[in-house]
């Protein structure tokens, strides 16, 4: 689901909201529905899983997560094809681990799903060295 240059991501474009927090504006394609009209749970998962994990890189571009924890509360359906906007802040950094939310609200600005997940640094030493503006993994100002 990562970065823009995924031919089979959701191509979100996160942009730095303020220190340790950003925003995403989009709309989910009718490809990615569980019901009709109904955004499958595992996309809403996924796009509240990448804003907590993106809340971090504002201050730290090169920072990569992956998530120990993910606790997801469903509050509303979230339609397809509307305007959605994501909201991720980054939470307590304990060094190695670190806690942050994701929110996700529908076209009249309600809460429709929102998350807290634990986060762990991914060993420097075992990622490849790859050009993040290239993929398309950042967060834009």
């Amino acid at each position: 689901m990562c970065g823009l240059s995924n031919p089979v991501g959701l191509g979100l474009r996160f942009y730095n909201q303020a220190p340790g927090e950003v925003v995403a504006e989009y709309m989910v394609a009718e490809q990615y529905q569980g019901y009709p009209g109904i955004v499958h749970g595992g996309i809403v998962a996924a796009m509240l899983d990448e804003g907590c994990a993106r809340a971090f890189m504002v201050d730290q571009p090169n920072r990569f997560m992956f998530t120990a924890r993910l606790d997801v509360r469903y509050r509303k359906n979230v339609p397809v094809g509307q305007p959605l906007r994501l909201v991720g802040k980054a939470g307590k950094d304990k060094g190695r681990s670190a806690t942050a939310s994701a929110s996700l609200y529908g076209p009249a600005g309600e809460l429709l799903a929102e998350a807290e997940a634990l986060l762990i640094d991914v060993p420097q030493d075992s990622l490849p060295q790859a050009d993040l503006e290239r993929l398309g993994w950042r967060v834009y100002d």
